[in-house]
């Protein structure tokens, strides 16, 4: 499970709401230290908190955790790369991942 990932969609999902670590905290009814703890990823979140934080947010939980898939629409992640070379390509991913869903929202 990459926590981090978890923590970054979190995070990035936050900011595009505008919302501060204390007004998502608020409505997912866990402290503001917990969701920075989250954001960081140095504290696992129940299952149930997740699926709050993802209805707060507003997105899906393969979204909040496709960056532990090891794969992905595209297929599997090719076994030749080194590690940091897959490190690269599912930060490269994400990143796409990431403004398909802000374009798909903004057409809707």
């Amino acid at each position: 499970m990459d926590y981090v990932d978890l923590g970054r969609r979190i995070r990035r999902r936050r900011q595009e709401f505008s919302f501060t670590q204390e007004a998502l905290a608020e409505r997912v009814n866990v402290s503001t230290s917990f969701i920075g703890h989250v954001e960081r990823g140095t504290r696992k979140a129940s299952l149930e908190t997740l699926v709050s934080i993802a209805n707060v947010l507003n997105v899906s939980l393969d979204y909040l955790l496709a960056g532990s898939l090891k794969s992905s629409i595209i297929g599997p992640m090719p076994q030749s790369l080194n590690p940091k070379q897959r490190i690269a390509l599912q930060e490269i991913l994400a990143t796409i991942q990431d403004n398909l869903s802000a374009w798909s929202d903004e057409t809707q």
